[in-house]
């Protein structure tokens, strides 16, 4: 038997609907691998020295990592999963700073649907919200994501 996608159709999405992840851990690892996938070498996720100094007690993630993560993990629920089209949008505000060891985990909400002009697709406007271990927010934004319709 064939794999059969796990994504839901534009039709499928209601809003008001809820999804959450699984949670990861944010490793040192995974922020120098960031910086030299990025070229990001700020000393805020490079310079432990430097950073003790600040206000954050020491290195902090990337935010553009972060957002990246919380991609991966919405993708991986599977209801995006060959259904969407394009993300035609995301805004992205950072709340507070993730640090090395922190566990992030995403909260999705559909806050409205669209029809398009196609008859084929709609849009949905996604909110995002990224959590840590303490249940603080730390990323907070909306996602327009254009799906198939069933």
């Amino acid at each position: 038997m064939a794999y059969q996608l796990r994504g839901k159709t534009f039709d499928q999405f209601s809003v008001g609907d809820e999804f959450h992840t699984a949670s990861r851990t944010i490793t040192e690892a995974d922020v120098a691998t960031f910086a030299g996938l990025s070229g990001d070498y700020n000393p805020l996720h490079t310079d432990q020295v430097f950073m003790e100094k600040s206000a954050f007690g020491g290195r902090i993630a990337h935010g553009a990592l972060i957002l990246s993560v919380a991609t991966g993990l919405a993708n991986q629920l599977g209801i995006f999963e060959g259904t969407s089209i394009a993300v035609l949008e995301m805004v992205t505000r950072f709340t507070a700073a993730v640090k090395f060891g922190d566990t992030v985990r995403v909260l999705l909400t559909i806050n409205d649907k669209k029809e398009s002009k196609k008859p084929d697709r709609g849009v949905i406007n996604v909110g995002v919200k990224v959590f840590n271990q303490t249940d603080q927010s730390v990323l907070e934004g909306n996602w327009m994501v254009m799906l198939a319709r069933g």
